[in-house]
């Protein structure tokens, strides 16, 4: 007896309809998306009651259609002066899915660009969660069918999830940006050990050195600690490109390039897929010599925190294609020759 997926053509996507919804996080990053694909997003009011509590309610039915929402779990500044945090939008994501999921949608695609909460990856001392475990139980239990997301800032977080997770990277768009600038006497530089693996693989796609920057403590004869800061590699002279998955408040980035300035570094460059720009992050930076600081929209960058010199590259083809891909049943990792 042959199945009725074995009748299907393999053009024909596995679910209903291709729907797309977004939350109010990066609504412009969901708009280019929907753009892309030439399907519209799905009308929706999502708004917050006098007494604070999230409310969700589509303008039509999802039913057997194959959705995907979009909500990276961020804090977005509003054009209206209101902030929304980390928890107001991850709180939102937990609803539009079980919204979605009491409409009687076939499948449902958690679209998270940025997954909050993802530092906190393991038990690294006595007594403190796993938060990144909890969010991935709390997206599936609402009702997600499968997961997409950019750069997790640990690899093993896709192993909290029971359900599909399709890690995206930025990597490709990054390193193209800067393999077309053709820096020259370029050194790719990892901030701290943690950051190696990603700049040593942009500096073989660069095809330049790869330095580091080692950081220890060091305990005084009165009890307390400084931090000692010693280069892995040569940079005197040369034009750095320091390169992480995010920047957070700027501390290690601007360490790091008051570091290599004084060790002799010409011009620098900072390349990174999240803009999490907690403050006085833009502060940091606007003070420092940085030639140019490259980063990608999967958060919104409110515009008090744009800089001169920071170049935004989008995501939204990325997406597309890759929701495309998922939609259609082909596979994702064929986008990237894999």
């Amino acid at each position: 007896m042959t199945s009725t997926i074995d009748q299907r053509n393999s053009d024909e996507p596995m679910y209903g309809e291709l729907a797309l919804l977004s939350g109010t996080a990066n609504r412009p990053l969901a708009e280019a998306v929907s753009r892309r694909l030439n399907v519209p997003l799905i009308g929706a009011d999502v708004f917050k009651f006098p007494n604070q509590n999230i409310f969700c309610r589509l303008h039509t039915s999802v039913r057997s259609k194959d959705v995907f929402v979009f909500q990276p779990t961020c804090v977005t500044e509003h054009e209206d002066g209101s902030v929304a945090s980390v928890n107001d939008n991850l709180m939102e994501l937990l609803i539009m899915i079980d919204t979605l999921r009491r409409d009687s949608a076939g499948r449902i695609t958690a679209v998270v660009p940025y997954y909050g909460y993802g530092r906190t990856d393991k038990k690294d001392q006595p007594r403190v969660p796993i938060t990144a475990r909890l969010i991935a139980d709390l997206i599936s239990v609402a009702g997600a069918s499968r997961f997409l997301t950019i750069d997790l800032h640990a690899g093993q977080i896709q192993g909290f999830f029971t359900i599909p997770v399709d890690e995206l990277t930025a990597f490709y768009t990054i390193s193209r940006y800067f393999r077309l600038k053709e820096i020259p006497d370029a050194v790719v530089i990892a901030a701290d050990i943690g950051s190696t693996k990603k700049a040593r693989n942009l500096a073989e796609v660069l095809h330049v050195p790869l330095a580091i920057i080692e950081k220890r403590r060091i305990q005084r004869a009165d009890g307390s600690q400084s931090r000692a800061l010693n280069i892995i590699g040569e940079v005197e002279g040369k034009n750095v490109i320091i390169f992480d998955d995010e920047i957070d408040t700027a501390g290690t980035v601007t360490q790091a390039i008051v570091f290599l300035k004084a060790a002799g570094a010409n011009r620098v460059y900072v390349g990174s897929t999240h803009a999490v720009f907690s403050d006085p992050a833009a502060e940091r930076l606007s003070a420092l010599p940085i030639e140019e600081i490259v980063i990608t929209d999967t958060i919104p960058l409110p515009p008090r925190k744009h800089l001169p010199n920071i170049t935004i590259l989008s995501m939204d083809k990325l997406l597309a294609d890759v929701i495309n891909s998922i939609h259609r049943g082909t596979s994702v990792g064929a986008l990237f020759g894999e």
